[in-house]
């Protein structure tokens, strides 16, 4: 029984590390510009098919394949600012729906160039930490987990410690002020689309080869990410990371003890308790930020 429980701990932190990726990158976008990016699931299965496109079909090694993975979907980032948000940077609805329609633009470019079939990717490594006979951790979990640590703790020194991340958190907290003190708000939001894509990117990439990539993938993937940042408190990335954990135990151990379906009702009632005893969420205030 204790073997079952920390397998399901080690299952428990793999899942946290690429939620809490997507969701901070989630929160980041909508802290600094206001929008909510329904494509941002789709942005994660685009990080998965850049590793299927260089890693699977030209044997470009791993490692430099989500290095590229992320560069490339932090540059769909900034096409969607550009194109998309930076257009309907007044109309909050409008960029929502902008976004839903890029989604539907990337997943019918995924089924044009990969078809709509599951693509299993060849396993980054076979080796396997054995703290047990019965408790195991497969490497290629282990550099999800590590990226998540390494990529987090950077963007939170980041944001305390640097001169651009202190403007993107004056951005988000007061934009009007942030402008009158020379901060550029369209640059500013330049760099929170490019950094929080590149986050649901790597993500995407790093998990490719332990899921079965498809270009529905980032429907499950966005769902989560909203009931965790809902749970966390929107606007807090705090609260992101502390609820992909929270959320990430309760639904592993549920679907390991009991069923997945269930897992996926506790996940949404979860939600639905936090929103009736805090409504702004765990870390979440009454403004935006």
């Amino acid at each position: 029984m204790l073997d079952l429980l920390a397998q399901t701990g080690l299952n428990a932190v793999y899942a946290a590390s690429y939620i809490s990726l997507v969701a901070v990158g989630l929160v980041l976008i909508f802290g600094v510009m206001g929008v909510i990016n329904f494509a941002h699931g789709e942005l994660f299965m685009a990080g998965a098919y850049a590793i299927v496109a260089l890693y699977a079909g030209l044997n470009v090694p791993f490692f430099l394949a989500v290095a590229a993975g992320l560069l490339f979907v932090g540059c769909l980032g900034l096409l969607m600012e550009r194109a998309l948000f930076r257009p309907l940077k007044d109309n909050p609805l409008g960029g929502l729906v902008a976004s839903i329609g890029f989604l539907m633009i990337l997943q019918a470019l995924a089924v044009m160039g990969f078809g709509v079939r599951m693509v299993h990717i060849p396993p980054v490594t076979q080796e396997v930490i054995a703290f047990s006979d019965k408790v195991r951790l497969p490497v290629a979990r282990l550099y999800v987990i590590i990226a998540a640590i390494v990529l987090l703790s950077a963007l939170w020194y980041f944001l305390k410690r640097t001169r651009f991340g202190w403007a993107l958190r004056a951005s988000a907290q007061d934009p009007e002020a942030a402008a009158l003190q020379g901060i550029s708000i369209t640059q500013t939001a330049r760099i929170a689309m490019f950094i929080g894509a590149g986050l649901a990117g790597i993500a995407g990439a790093l998990t490719a080869p332990l899921v079965s990539v498809n270009p529905h993938m980032g429907h499950s993937v966005i769902v989560t990410a909203f009931i965790v940042i809902i749970v966390g408190g929107v606007g807090s990335l705090e609260g992101a990371i502390v609820a992909s954990v929270a959320y990430a135990l309760v639904h592993t151990f549920v679907t390991t003890f009991w069923d997945g379906v269930l897992a996926d009702i506790v996940g949404l009632s979860l939600m639905l308790v936090v929103l009736i005893v805090k409504p702004t969420g765990l870390f979440g205030s009454a403004d935006r930020a």
